[in-house]
């Protein structure tokens, strides 16, 4: 599939079907995940695959959406805050989040690829998803997504034209 293709198929799912995710499939995802760049290589990212059969409820404190835990697997994507690269010569910025986004939105095009199902979710309450998994003191939870087979279509795409997003020499 051509990356143009691909970033169009991708869409949020909102409803999964519960077969599992075959191995090889979310070993690829976890590989595009492994492969993405970061800010000096510094790799400061870890990620947790869930298995939601029995664990609904648990999964539910983290985010509450019912199709959060309907999805057989769910991707929780976590930073070592002391590993990640610090922008210090100017203004001491952390490039852990940006490290984070990097590495899911790698694992979602993967994903996408092979006909499964992600849906990006940040409004998750990070106390609970530090309870849930057990994350030792210096990790922070960043990012999470379900990840499974789709059982919905996507609807229209609609995004801000270029001509509201694009600038050019200046804004």
């Amino acid at each position: 599939m051509s990356f143009a293709r691909l970033i169009l198929e991708r869409y949020s799912v909102r409803a999964y079907l519960p077969d599992p995710v075959e191995e090889d499939q979310l070993q690829q995802i976890l590989e595009a995940g492994r492969l993405a760049p970061t800010a000096a290589n510094k790799q400061p990212i870890h990620v947790i695959v869930i298995r939601t059969a029995g664990r609904e409820a648990e999964i539910k404190r983290i985010y509450s959406a019912e199709w959060f835990s309907r999805a057989p697997l769910v991707l929780a994507v976590c930073g070592v805050k002391e590993a990640g690269w610090i922008r210090r010569r100017y203004d001491g910025q952390s490039y852990l989040f940006v490290d984070a986004a990097i590495v899911m939105d790698h694992m979602i095009l993967a994903a996408t690829e092979l006909g499964l199902g992600t849906c990006w979710v940040a409004a998750f309450d990070p106390q609970a998803a530090r309870d849930v998994l057990a994350l030792p003191e210096g990790v922070e939870p960043i990012l999470f997504t379900p990840l499974g087979y789709p059982a919905s279509t996507p609807g229209p795409k609609t995004r801000k034209p270029l001509s509201e997003i694009v600038h050019y020499d200046h804004w």
